[in-house]
């Protein structure tokens, strides 16, 4: 499945900004305003903190790329007339799940890094916003997770039990007594911590039988080792 990797789920989305309105001699950079918003985003860090407390995020990152700074890879020279933002998050759970708690945790803070961004709807209501963020989405087909198995949550689970094991190595000096005690003391700590990670649960019942009806169209058309290669991950 295009975007997916284990637990995780990687969402790129590529807006244009609109160009500046001129006013004789004066004009509106949104390019230039954008990248201040961005920088104080992170000089107030408080600011995000909707954004910061939900656990099913990874990464997230607004980049600004103005129109002559796309890589050269010998393709001709692009005319655009628009600068873009690129915005790129990893996160657990579903695309759904996603787009309704960003939208709950930070509904103004996605207006402002949005705010010059072409069409947009503004994140509330919720109808809109994801129709937009679907129509400027560029799917990930090559996403490498070196933690397939773990969410977040999973993540820091097992960074806790590893400092457990290391304040036990520490007590396993002073003696059977110590060591015994700081035992009974780090389990307690830790008991919710243990439990196995698992595997990736189906992001929804529909998705995978939409899925299976799609199977006879793709062998039809590209072969059985294509079918293979798609529904491997199932």
């Amino acid at each position: 499945m295009s975007n997916v990797a284990g637990k995780a789920y990687a969402m790129n989305v590529l807006t244009p900004i609109r160009p500046g309105s001129r006013a004789g001699r004066f004009g509106i950079d949104r390019t230039w305003t954008n990248h201040f918003l961005f920088h104080a985003a992170r000089a107030l860090p408080d600011r995000l903190m909707g954004l910061l407390g939900l656990s099913i995020i990874h990464f997230a990152r607004w980049i600004v790329i103005r129109r002559d700074q796309w890589p050269d890879l010998g393709q001709p020279p692009e005319q655009l007339i628009n600068d873009y933002v690129l915005f790129c998050s990893n996160f657990n759970g579903t695309w759904d799940q996603y787009i309704d708690a960003f939208a709950d945790g930070l509904p103004s803070g996605l207006d402002l890094f949005w705010y010059s961004a072409t069409k947009y709807p503004k994140s509330i209501p919720i109808g809109p916003f994801k129709a937009y963020i679907r129509a400027n989405q560029v799917d990930t087909d090559h996403y490498y997770n070196a933690t397939p198995g773990a969410a977040q949550r999973d993540v820091k689970a097992a960074l806790r039990v590893r400092r457990a094991v290391l304040r036990l190595q520490e007590a396993h000096k002073a003696g059977p007594d110590a060591f015994g005690k700081a035992w009974v003391t780090e389990l307690r700590t830790i008991q919710n911590d243990l439990g196995s990670p698992g595997f990736a649960p189906v992001a929804s019942n529909d998705t995978a039988r939409a899925d299976l009806n799609r199977q006879p169209l793709v062998r039809a058309r590209w072969g059985a080792a294509q079918q293979g290669a798609s529904g491997g991950s199932r």
